[in-house]
């Protein structure tokens, strides 16, 4: 009875966890969308057209309302923006806490059980962070009498991040990072899930010292994307403005739980030995 009780429980755990974070990925998008058409009012050729209207609105006497039609139709935009934003952020915490009570599960459940758990979870934040935004980098530039005048917007995932670092020449950032933000939290996550499953074969007892091995790099994923992050908001210099997205928490939520995943392996593994 207990065991179908914390079956429920867990499946009824993970269904919401991937409901929050599908939600938050993409009201993230949709926030990534708005922002993009907000930039696109402020290149030169938009704000030097404002300027005239509010000009001609300045000198009808109110006859004109052109620039007043601008003004309320930016702000309509930036209203969006910031709902798409907070539902972003409110649905990234229900995650965060859905998660909370996954790891619950560790007191009512064996270890074969909760790692399998844990590293379903740990998996659902993974992939949600690879295509969910991580910062969004703004290029602008101050212009007399023009105003503040955007050059480019940037805002993309993990996956999308990797691709244009490879386009642009960047081997080395590109090659680190899809190393340590892809293919080895998948190969760890799928590995511990082996081992959970196939507990009993010789050959999960075998890759022990490989799960002692990648546990002391538990924190280089997130090390790389840190450096990566630096990386793109320095690299512009004084005219860049950085903003970080969701989808950085989601990857630390990942290595988080990654942690508890291995810890719990180990566990099951030197009761198995």
């Amino acid at each position: 009875m207990k065991n179908i009780f914390t079956t429920i429980i867990t499946i009824l755990l993970l269904t919401v966890m991937s409901l929050f974070a599908f939600k938050a990925y993409e009201n993230a998008t949709s926030y990534q969308q708005m922002s993009q058409i907000i930039v696109q009012k402020q290149n030169i050729s938009d704000l030097t057209t404002n300027k005239i209207k509010k000009f001609a609105d300045t000198i009808s006497l109110g006859f004109y309302h052109g620039y007043n039609d601008v003004v309320e139709e930016s702000n309509k935009n930036r209203e969006v923006q910031e709902y798409f934003r907070s539902r972003a952020i409110n649905y990234t915490i229900y995650f965060m806490i859905t998660l909370s009570l996954l790891l619950l599960l560790y007191f009512v459940t064996s270890s074969s059980h909760f790692t399998i758990i844990i590293s379903l979870g740990g998996l659902i934040a993974l992939i949600t962070a690879l295509f969910t935004p991580i910062m969004t980098i703004v290029i602008h530039k101050e212009v007399e009498h023009i105003g503040d005048v955007v050059l480019t917007m940037e805002s993309k995932g993990v996956l999308g991040s990797i691709n244009k670092l490879f386009e642009s020449g960047d081997l080395v950032v590109a090659s680190a990072l899809l190393l340590f933000s892809i293919i080895f939290p998948l190969l760890k996550t799928l590995s511990m899930l082996f081992v959970a499953i196939f507990q009993d074969s010789r050959f999960a007892h075998n890759i022990v010292h490989f799960f002692k091995i990648i546990g002391k790099w538990s924190m280089a994923d997130v090390f790389v994307v840190s450096t990566f992050l630096v990386y793109l908001s320095a690299s512009k210099g004084d005219m860049s403005r950085a903003e970080i997205q969701v989808g950085i928490y989601f990857f630390l939520a990942y290595v988080i739980v990654s942690i508890f995943a291995s810890l719990s392996a180990e566990k099951m593994l030197s009761k198995a030995i």
